[in-house]
């Protein structure tokens, strides 16, 4: 409930306070006088956009702050949701600075405008004139009939299988995009993995090919040199084992003599053993190497094979030829296994459809029993008002589609009167009907929503007479249950409030302000008369006036 409002520097406004009752407010006053510059107020405490336009003084700094009782409408968790401190009753304030920028606050903490706003969503609702016009919304008439069905829960649910749909989907879609290109690719990574299988590729293979290239591309220079080696090794005069053998019989008389002699003996002996066993393996060595000019082309063409798939893979070694071959190959077995990752993404899918069409369907037939019930309730106060042949056809259709809040599509037709077909609400119902069908829907949505706080902004347009005294009395039922707001030009509905407020504009020095007055006694039955008859306030307007109230 809105307990009070103060604003200072905005609009036409130097500074005010007002407190309100939890009842039925009425606020009057002549056209131009202010009535929108307090919507205005009230729509910046709820989170609408701010600019330095709002300022009386564009040298001072504009503040509103509205108190709410809150204590009765379950918001503990949206407060602990967004990290704010619960306090039942609640301050909202908001600043626009002179530079421009916008601030606001909860209990004294800073907020977004984001948060601000739906924290507004949970305590007033400002029905306009272009509300009325929403009425042919299908989106709106589609949350008129969610509110009798209470499908709210069922909703939530729905919207989680939702986004879980979507989820798998996008899933889905990518995986079949990811098939689709595997397969342009397919072809051409089969040839490459083909080429590098071919290639029998093995790690340090190109090294060992490279030293035998080199070995025998100079088998005749190897040879000659292993030649004058052995030579020189196995000489029966002037070889190097034969002079060895020499030396060890020299140093073998010496070695029993003492201990460094005979370690002269022990290595000279190692190294004739050493001498003896490097001669034998180049001779080996030497008796192996043969002039082959076929192990040499092949051992060409395989280098050039590996050269050549090096530069076509940007390359320097085998290894990371191997290392694209097992990706190849890696590729290869995932285009092999996306089948079936696709098989399991669409099992999913409908297994999540099937859910969530079971929900949807929930939802509608939810839907479809509220209808009755939401037109005998319209109809029954519309014939209050002036409108007793009127009727209502909800059509809700189930779809294929799946929409934020179910599959169901609706179209809402309306006839006036008997005798005449049905059809759109928007092109068959006059401003006046409009505005009588909104009210009727609101008294009958507060009965099913938890909104503390609805302002009725002239919805009173294109009624008179009797029709706005029963207007007038609607709002004052509503009022038993929530706190009411009527900015009205009708005295039958002014009079029904339990508090009346009268905005004008007054002219101090230079400039012109706007004001507000709790309007009581005489003061009140003036008002009422000046909204019947004009400035000239007669005695029979008077008399009317105060048995209005009456």
């Amino acid at each position: 409930m809105l307990q009070s409002l103060q604003i200072k520097n905005f609009a036409l406004i130097e500074q005010l306070h007002i407190d309100f009752s939890d009842k039925l407010s009425i606020i009057t006053g002549e056209t131009g006088a202010g009535k929108s510059i307090l919507l205005g107020a009230l729509g910046l405490v709820l989170g609408n956009r701010a600019d330095l336009t709002s300022l009386k003084d564009k040298t001072a700094k504009c503040i509103i702050e509205a108190s709410f009782k809150i204590s009765d409408y379950n918001l503990n968790d949206f407060f602990n949701q967004n990290d704010l401190d619960y306090e039942a009753t609640t301050i909202i304030r908001r600043e626009i600075l002179p530079s421009g920028k916008s601030r606001a606050f909860v209990n004294d903490s800073p907020i977004t405008l984001q948060v601000l706003q739906q924290l507004g969503n949970h305590l007033i609702d400002i029905h306009s004139q272009q509300q009325t016009r929403e009425l042919s919304d299908e989106q709106y008439q589609m949350q008129i009939i969610d509110a009798v069905a209470s499908t709210g829960a069922s909703i939530a649910t729905y919207k989680k299988q939702l986004t879980k749909l979507k989820s798998l989907q996008l899933d889905l879609d990518t995986a079949k995009q990811q098939k689709a290109d595997l397969a342009k690719e397919h072809d051409y990574n089969t040839f490459l993995l083909q080429e590098l299988i071919d290639a029998k590729l093995e790690a340090g293979e190109q090294e060992s090919l490279e030293a035998e290239l080199e070995k025998l591309s100079n088998v005749e220079f190897i040879k000659e040199l292993l030649a004058k080696a052995i030579g020189l090794a196995t000489d029966e005069q002037m070889g190097a084992l034969q002079s060895l053998k020499e030396i060890k019989i020299a140093l073998q008389k010496l070695s029993s003599l003492s201990a460094e002699h005979n370690s002269f003996y022990d290595r000279v002996s190692s190294l004739l053993i050493e001498m003896d066993d490097v001669t034998e393996e180049i001779s080996q060595n030497f008796e192996t190497l043969v002039d082959d000019p076929a192990r040499l082309t092949l051992i060409n063409q395989k280098l050039q094979l590996l050269y050549t798939l090096q530069k076509k893979h940007n390359v320097a070694t085998v290894a990371e030829l191997i290392a694209i071959q097992n990706e190849l190959e890696s590729k290869a077995v995932q285009s092999d296994g996306i089948d079936a990752t696709i098989q399991k993404l669409e099992d999913a899918v409908t297994k999540a459809k099937a859910a969530i069409d079971e929900t949807a369907l929930l939802i509608s037939d939810k839907r479809k029993a509220a209808i009755p019930v939401l037109t005998k309730k319209i109809t029954a106060l519309l014939s209050q008002l002036g409108m007793p042949n009127a009727r209502f056809q909800f059509n809700v259709t189930h779809t294929d589609n799946y929409y934020i809040t179910g599959k169901d599509s609706i179209s809402l037709l309306f006839s006036a009167n008997k005798g005449t077909d049905f059809g759109l609400l928007k092109k068959v119902a006059s401003g006046g009907e409009m505005s009588r069908i909104m009210l009727s829907v609101k008294a009958v949505l507060a009965d099913y929503s938890k909104l503390p706080t609805i302002i009725f902004d002239e919805i009173d347009t294109g009624v008179s007479g009797e029709i706005s005294n029963k207007m007038g009395n609607i709002m004052k039922v509503m009022s038993n249950g929530m706190q009411v707001f009527a900015i009205t030009h009708l005295p039958q509905i002014a009079a029904k409030g339990n508090q009346h407020y009268k905005v004008f504009k007054t002219t101090q020095g230079e400039t012109t302000v706007s004001e507000l007055k709790l309007l009581s006694g005489e003061d009140r039955v003036r008002e009422i008369a000046e909204m019947l008859s004009g400035k000239d306030i007669s005695d029979s307007a008077l008399n009317h006036a105060r048995a209005l109230l009456n």
